[in-house]
């Protein structure tokens, strides 16, 4: 069977740099990314099971593995997988922690349910990104966990092709490598991976991009040409910089 044994379990960040991220949108932080040569953030493939979900937080990872019938064949497996790092990785949840899953897009693996999300949220988790799918959904539903995936699936995780493996470990999410400890913004754009010692400059950069774009927003809204405000030229600059100063 996987190994339950985890990775290094990884520093907690910095809760009030967690709340300032919790500010920035998705679409923010990847092209803030962008911009520093960081190109391969976003999650590919997991949507938000419900419009509206907003989640920032660090990243518990958990991988997935294909099975191998001398280790696990996926029979009489749901009894299995509690001395697995499914089980593991939820005791191990903190306040505030997503949850990041390597699950290779999977149709065939309901990676969670219903009692396994109902516990994740008793601990105090925030989120869930799994490139893969999950079941019980009406039930899910109502939690109201934040969760990112690729669909719904009747099978439990280890009924079909994969099996879990452990946690705490670098794990590639819909196409994007997650460290332990990287910090996830996710909304109704899809998931980003923030990686941790980029996520100061990422909000700094932010704060500033969201409040030219406000002024520009408001300018475009007045009559304003698109050419001139979006993005700012170095006379609008100007103007928002007066701007900047008087709401100040």
């Amino acid at each position: 069977m996987g190994s339950a044994d985890p990775g290094e379990a990884p520093e907690r960040p910095d809760p009030a740099l967690v709340e300032r991220l919790s500010r920035v949108s998705a679409a923010t932080a990847c092209a803030k990314l962008h911009a520093q040569g960081i190109r391969r953030t976003f999650v590919e493939g997991p949507r938000p099971i419900e419009a509206g979900q907003k989640v920032a937080g660090p990243a518990l990872t958990l991988q997935f593995m294909p099975q191998r019938e001398d280790i696990a064949s996926g029979l009489g497996q749901e009894y299995v997988e509690r001395h697995t790092a499914l089980w593991a990785a939820l005791e191990a949840v903190r306040p505030g922690d997503v949850l990041v899953v390597q699950a290779y897009g999977s149709a065939f693996t309901g990676c969670f349910g219903d009692m396994l999300v109902r516990y994740f949220k008793q601990k105090g988790g925030a989120g869930i990104v799994v490139d893969g799918r999950i079941r019980d959904a009406p039930r899910v539903r109502r939690l109201g966990v934040p969760i990112w995936c690729t669909g719904f699936t009747p099978h439990y995780a280890s009924q079909s092709e994969l099996f879990p493996w452990a946690y705490h470990v670098p794990v590639a999410c819909g196409g994007v490598l997650a460290l332990p400890g990287d910090l996830v913004v996710a909304d109704d754009d899809g998931a980003v991976i923030v990686p941790r010692r980029r996520a100061e400059s990422v909000v700094q950069a932010a704060a500033e991009h969201e409040q030219w774009e406000r002024f520009s927003r408001s300018r475009i809204e007045e009559g304003g040409a698109l050419s001139d405000y979006y993005p700012l030229t170095p006379e609008t600059r100007a103007e928002y910089e007066r701007w900047k100063e008087n709401a100040r």
